[in-house]
Order: C-alpha cells, then sequence, then structure tokens
C-alpha cells in the first residue's frame, strides 16, 4: 500500500478488495435484457455473476442492483424517443414499443438472482448507473471507494458506468468474464479500451472470489 499525503493508495487488487470499502453491482441483469443473447451466453454470465454475488454475499460486502426502466412514450423527452427508436430500428414514435416499463415481465431482474432484503435495487432511464440514481449517495455515505461492476451490456452501459464512476474517484473493478455483451466485438472494443486508458482494474471471476473468500 502506498502512503502520501496522509493517503493510502492500494497498488494491487487484493489491496483494493478490503471488504469493508467496496461494494457490488450488478448491472441490468433484467429478463428483457438477456433474452436477447444467445441462450449459451446468458446461462454463461449468469452462471459468472452468480459466483461473484454469492462471494460477494459471502464476504458481507454491500450489493446494490441496477434496472433500465423505459418511460410510457407520453412521458419521454426526445432523446429517450430517439434512442427508443435507434434500438428498435422504426422511424416514427407511434412505431416505438416501449421494452422495459415498470410492470412489463422483461423489466424483472432474472429470478436466479432474487436480492435478499438486505441489498439494494434501483431503477434507472440513463446508461450510467450513477446518473440520476442515488448510487453515489449510498456508496459515499457508506464510506465505499471501489465498486466491483458485473453483468450486462458491456458496450452500452457498463463502459459509461466505469468511466463515470472513475470520474467520480471510486476504483472501478471490472469483472470481465462476468460482463456480458450484445454484440461481442463491440464488448472487447469497450474492455480494450478500459484497459487503455486505466480506468479500471480488470479481473476475472476466480481471482476475485478466491480475493473475497480470504
Amino acid at each position: 500500500m502506498e502512503q502520501a499525503f496522509g493517503l493510502e493508495i492500494p497498488q494491487t487488487l487484493s489491496e483494493i478488495c478490503q471488504c469493508d470499502r467496496i461494494a457490488l453491482l450488478v448491472y441490468d441483469m433484467q429478463i428483457g435484457i438477456l433474452s436477447q443473447l444467445p441462450p449459451e451466453r446468458t446461462q454463461h454470465i449468469t452462471n459468472q455473476v452468480m459466483k461473484v454475488l454469492e462471494a460477494a454475499r459471502a464476504a458481507g460486502v454491500r450489493v446494490f442492483f441496477s434496472r433500465h426502466l423505459s418511460l410510457p412514450v407520453e412521458a419521454a423527452g426526445v432523446f429517450q424517443l430517439r434512442m427508443a427508436m435507434t434500438w428498435q430500428r422504426v422511424t416514427h414514435v407511434k412505431d416505438v414499443k416501449p421494452w422495459f416499463l415498470r410492470d412489463a415481465p422483461g423489466f424483472q431482474l432474472i429470478p436466479e438472482l432474487t436480492p435478499r432484503s438486505s441489498e439494494v435495487i434501483f431503477d434507472k432511464i440513463t446508461m450510467s448507473a450513477f446518473e440520476g440514481t442515488f448510487l453515489n449517495i449510498a456508496l459515499r455515505d457508506c464510506g465505499i471507494n471501489a465498486l466491483i461492476v458485473v453483468g450486462v451490456a458491456t458496450e452500452i452501459g457498463i463502459e459509461p458506468t466505469v468511466r463515470h464512476a472513475a470520474d467520480m474517484g471510486y476504483i472501478p473493478i471490472v469483472v470481465t468474464d462476468a460482463c456480458g455483451g450484445g454484440d461481442e466485438d463491440a464488448a472487447q472494443r469497450s474492455i480494450e479500451s478500459l484497459k487503455f486508458t486505466g480506468d479500471a482494474v480488470m479481473t476475472d471471476t476466480e481471482t476475485l472470489c478466491n480475493l473475497l473468500k480470504r
């Protein structure tokens, strides 16, 4: 642990993984999102996320689940409608069918996860899990300085969440084999970009779980 100016600066993943200073973010593991992935990829990501989740629970790490929420078209703004039209490949608002409305089955987290009463679920309409949510306030209030990120999709929401976390002074930990992408090539480009800029610490499920079991 490097020490300078009254600060302790972790140099290794082992030093970062202090269970009272880290939290786990399970990003958008929703039925309607995972159903868009090939079944074998969905099963793999689910298995890896569950391993990380179980290790975090056993270690007493705080756990947060994000869900992507669609607004009704009548309440959506310019960007929300443009994004929906782009994703659904339609050219008129009248053809937009919101995928993740609050009461829709696809909005719910996959049943394998089943958050505990001591864990947090929060909803967002943005790609970054921090924008417009209480996540930053909740983490700061608990003295958290590092965030483990798993879930889907790497190239759509995880990359901006990781960059936003770094900009706010957190140390993001990306568990690469517990993060899935809708487009594998785009997801890999996101991982390589994060590696290049050094915004995050990259690890794998086995390494992280072994550290949490200490």
